[in-house]
């Protein structure tokens, strides 16, 4: 096939990988069309929440297109005033009203299901049969007993690790809450001596800039600070933690308490002076949005262009960076010859960083318009991606001022 045909949906793809790729992603949304009458608002809502909760995953810009439209509808019905209780609609054929359960003239509700017949008491049957039913009884409420104590466990169990995730869930938002509020306090700071700071996780005795103003505080409070990430209108305004390896702050946060959201943190390896061609910032997918649970919003197109400004400032410097990739991708093996975003920190030379840049466009779910030359500085920010084994969904973007 030419690469004239490889379109599908009026999108046109370079490989015949991205095509069979598209033509799978339109092959789902034709069966959603098939089955859901999108003109009803009450199927459009439920359709709506199946895709924000990841029920269908889409690998191309054609799902993409899919999804901006059902998030298109569903603004316009908000705009109409469209809400949940006057939404649903009958089910063809329905009249929208129980059925009365219909009982022959005379008959007396019994409290039994139907067909048991009439119960008979036990003086009726001889005693070795009273016996035997009596022993059934007895081992059906010993089954009944046991069921409710294992579900009542269970129902304790799951309430505790609800209890315990919204524990810390709100725990890390009130402590970064009060972090944010630090930054340009002098609480600490005060009285304090400006000592050379000559700390360097890659080079020893290497003689540093002063650490900027408004981190002096946290960076006082704790050293093993590196940055700030903020992205406005999102939840992502969080420091970035470095040490010298890329375990600690996965269960850790800023105050060094263990906390299964962990910190965002700068990949070991990267160095902000002097600094990497490429900074890695890894964080986890969290169900409560916190950390990176929000960043694979960014595979929507049109997030993306309301969101494509990233601010990422060191201790040391500010910096603003724009979007230019996202895209997914995975851990491989050590031996698997294929393209490791994980590994792109430095580019030695001008051909090796444009090899890089190919890789990551090739991978990127749609154009940005936006590129990088040799020279210039990039952020990458990496979470989970669950549609995967050992998944990760990335976005990379350029440095502009």
């Amino acid at each position: 096939m030419s690469a004239e045909n490889l379109t599908v949906g009026g999108r046109r793809f370079r490989t015949q990988a991205d095509y069979a790729a598209a033509l799978r992603d339109q092959k789902k949304i034709d069966t959603i069309r098939s089955r859901m009458d999108l003109d009803d608002p009450g199927q459009l809502k439920q359709l709506y929440k199946e895709l924000q909760s990841g029920a269908y995953r889409f690998e191309t810009p054609v799902g993409n297109d899919f999804d901006d439209e059902i998030y298109e509808k569903i603004e316009a019905l908000k705009k109409r005033g469209v809400t949940e209780e006057n939404a649903g609609k009958p089910v063809k054929g329905q009249t929208g009203r129980p059925k009365k359960t219909e009982r022959k003239p005379g008959a007396k509700a019994s409290g039994k299901p139907a067909g048991t017949g009439p119960a008979k008491d036990l003086t009726e049957y001889d005693k070795d049969m009273q016996k035997q039913i009596l022993g059934e009884l007895k081992k059906r409420e010993r089954r009944r007993r046991l069921i409710v104590g294992l579900a009542s466990l269970v129902a304790v169990a799951c309430f505790g690790y609800f209890g315990i995730y919204y524990f810390y869930s709100v725990r890390t938002s009130m402590d970064y809450e009060q972090l944010a509020s630090l930054k340009g306090s002098d609480v600490l700071a005060v009285n304090q001596v400006q000592k050379p700071n000559e700390f360097s996780l890659h080079k020893s005795a290497l003689k540093l800039p002063d650490v900027l103003d408004e981190y002096k505080t946290l960076y006082e409070k704790n050293k093993k600070l590196i940055g700030w990430l903020k992205i406005d209108d999102t939840i992502i305004d969080y420091p970035v933690m470095q040490t010298s390896n890329n375990e600690y702050y996965l269960d850790h946060n800023f105050n060094q308490e263990y906390d299964k959201n962990g910190s965002l943190f700068l990949d070991c390896d990267c160095s902000i002076y002097p600094r990497s061609t490429n900074l890695i910032i890894y964080g986890h997918h969290m169900k409560s949005g916190q950390m990176f649970g929000q960043l694979q919003k960014y595979a929507k197109e049109s997030y993306a262009q309301k969101h494509s400004v990233i601010q990422f400032d060191s201790i040391y410097e500010k910096a603003t960076y724009q979007v230019m990739y996202v895209f997914r991708s995975q851990v491989y093996n050590e031996d698997d010859l294929v393209f490791k975003y994980y590994q792109f920190i430095n580019a030695n030379s001008e051909e090796e960083f444009d090899s890089y840049m190919e890789e990551m466009e090739e991978m990127s779910l749609f154009d940005t318009g936006v590129t990088a030359s040799y020279g210039d500085s990039l952020l990458t920010l990496s979470t989970c991606d669950h549609s995967q084994t050992d998944g990760r969904f990335v976005v990379v973007a350029k440095r502009i001022q």
